[in-house]
């Protein structure tokens, strides 16, 4: 199967770090405004990005194209994971709980007025966190749904996150947070964490 050119992309930054629309135009055999268009959706799904501009010939500055951090990584899994063990690590059950329930409070802003302004403000707050969370109406409370878990890399070695989103919420709404589903997928969709809140 023959490479997409978005492919072909992302595959020529990965091995020259850096190009502008032209460079890759001649390198991969396309037009300008092929390259320049394939840059932009690249860029858009934040899989490349601007990283400054050079002259070429006579012309305005181009753009010089890299890929994003994003594709990247920045090793902040593998840094939050061993800063937690030792943060952590010297605390037992209560202590662990209390030092969970302050992020909780660090990361959750108090919200005032009527508890659906209260949700729909914690899930913007939430969504700036990259949560992709929304709310919905239930028979025995409100149902929090985290449609992303930003700490999903370093999750399975520490579950007590699960125990601080709760303490956001709670923090956030002024009710308590349990949750019910921990990264389960609803039938073929993406695995998600839900809370309810009453």
């Amino acid at each position: 199967m023959k490479p997409t050119s978005r492919l072909r992309i992302l595959d020529h930054l990965r091995k020259h770090h850096t190009a502008s629309a032209l460079e890759l135009s001649r390198a991969l055999v396309m037009t300008r405004a092929n390259a320049r268009h394939h840059l932009i959706v690249l860029e858009e799904n934040d899989l490349v990005q601007v990283i400054g501009q050079r002259t070429e010939g006579r012309g305005r500055p181009a753009n010089l194209y890299a890929l994003s951090r994003h594709v990247l990584g920045d090793g902040l899994d593998r840094l939050s994971s061993l800063l937690l063990d030792e943060w952590s690590g010297s605390r037992s059950g209560a202590q662990g709980d209390a030092a969970m329930r302050t992020l909780g409070r660090r990361l959750g802003q108090q919200v005032a007025g009527p508890l659906a302004a209260r949700l729909t403000e914690t899930i913007e707050n939430l969504n700036q966190m990259h949560y992709q969370s929304r709310w919905e109406a239930g028979a025995t409370g409100a149902r929090v749904i985290l449609g992303h878990c930003p700490y999903a890399a370093i999750i399975e070695n520490h579950p007590e996150l699960c125990r601080m989103d709760a303490f956001v919420l709670e923090e956030s709404l002024g009710l308590s947070a349990e949750q019910i589903a921990k990264l389960e997928r609803p039938g073929q969709g993406m695995p998600q964490c839900v809370f309810l809140v009453k």
